[in-house]
């Protein structure tokens, strides 16, 4: 007898169970998911505006403000002033961002192993494959968790 539940319950209850040991995982870097996924942007596009980002993550440009300002206070992004558009500001990974990013990355490919143990590099190929085509089917960004569209900002 299988599993019960089918397909999109497992993908459901593997996707829940995988984000929250990347949680804890990550937790010793005092970073959350969403955080991490912001450095993950700013490492692929950098210089993007905030209102670009919110775009990218599909979040309210006010939400992001409250990571933004976090990352700031932190040391890991900067606020750079726009020379063609004053009032526009590009987002930056500093060398510490860098470095934190670095080191997410290396908790990433630790997390990756653990959650795909049981399966072999073949089997984890393919199904990095397939589960590519269901997220491009269902319009999904490639690297953006949709969890960002709910996020919500401190009170």
């Amino acid at each position: 007898m299988g599993r019960p539940g089918g397909a999109a319950f497992l993908l459901a209850q593997l996707g829940a169970h995988a984000a929250e040991r990347f949680a804890q995982r990550i937790a010793e870097l005092d970073i959350t998911p969403p955080v991490a996924g912001v450095l993950g942007q700013l490492a692929s596009v950098p210089g993007l505006s905030q209102q670009d980002l919110a775009n990218r993550l599909g979040m309210l440009p006010s939400r992001l403000v409250v990571l933004v300002d976090d990352l700031e206070a932190r040391g890991l992004v900067r606020r750079v002033r726009d020379d063609a558009d004053r009032r526009r500001n590009s987002l930056q990974l500093t060398d510490d961002g860098r470095a934190m990013f670095a080191k997410i990355g290396k908790h990433g490919r630790e997390h990756e192993a653990a959650i795909c143990a049981a399966l072999s590099e073949r089997e984890r190929d393919q199904l990095v494959r397939l589960l590519g085509r269901i997220a491009d089917e269902q319009g999904l960004t490639p690297g953006v968790h949709p969890g960002y569209r709910t996020l919500r900002a401190r009170s």
